[in-house]
């Protein structure tokens, strides 16, 4: 088990952030976990530990939104984010991290700008099998090199303006599916070792309270403001990824 103080201090609001953005507020901010642990150690460590931390949050996100979903748009999404965990898993050793955290940045400052320098429209787009496919393998491949997949689900999903609760609801199941199979290849590369899994296991128990705190959080927000939120949220986000990526070259 990991020892050092540092690395606590890092990972502890590292997990409870992540469980706040499962909850269901602010989409995509839980992509800030991996970045902030792996200050202190390796990245793919830290994506090592935060797997099983991510599974025991998936389970308590599944209770919160049980039977709350787009059926259709889930569909669609597992299809491509089981693509891209193929691809990642494929990729994962010779994969450039930073450029694929600049390219993501990228796209998320990209299509902020689009909804609200250039269209600005409220009007709900139609649900896309192609868009949806490409989005969630974007989404697959990224979240299983860096747990980094948030992004690409929200940009295919804010701008179907699905219900706050289904919108949630249908992200918590597809990275619940996709946490999942992303096991088999994380032990595959050899990623589970006795001190990675004890180290999960022990910061595991702040999975629930994060989760219990997004859900909250969620729930009090009027539906304009959380579509705001996410917005807002994602811009920033792009806007780490572009940054880190630039660092990293």
């Amino acid at each position: 088990m990991i020892t050092d103080p540092w690395f606590y201090a890092a990972a502890i609001p590292a997990i409870l952030l992540v469980g706040i953005s499962k909850g269901g507020f602010g989409s995509g901010a839980g992509m800030f976990a991996t970045p902030l642990i792996a200050l202190t150690l390796p990245i793919p460590q830290a994506a090592a530990i935060l797997l099983p931390i991510l599974c025991v949050m998936d389970v308590a996100g599944l209770w919160a939104y049980r039977g709350t979903y787009a059926r259709g748009v889930l569909r669609v999404l597992l299809a491509g984010g089981v693509l891209g965990v193929v691809l990642g898993t494929l990729t994962f050793r010779y994969v450039n991290e930073a450029w694929i955290r600049i390219i993501l940045g990228g796209m998320a400052l990209g299509f902020v700008a689009q909804r609200y320098l250039v269209r600005g429209s409220v009007t709900p787009a139609a649900p896309s099998a192609p868009r949806g496919i490409f989005w969630s393998t974007v989404s697959g491949l990224t979240s299983t090199i860096a747990h980094a997949g948030g992004p690409p689900m929200s940009i295919y999903l804010l701008p179907l303006r699905l219900d706050k609760a289904v919108m949630v609801g249908t992200t918590v199941i597809f990275f619940a599916v996709i946490n999942a199979v992303k096991l088999v290849p994380y032990a595959w590369l050899g990623l589970f070792d006795a001190r990675n899994l004890s180290t999960s296991a022990v910061l595991a128990p702040l999975a629930p309270v994060g989760i219990w705190v997004g859900v909250k959080l969620m729930r009090r927000i009027p539906e304009a403001l959380f579509y705001r939120i996410c917005y807002g949220i994602l811009l920033v986000v792009g806007a780490k990824l572009v940054w880190d990526g630039v660092a990293r070259l």
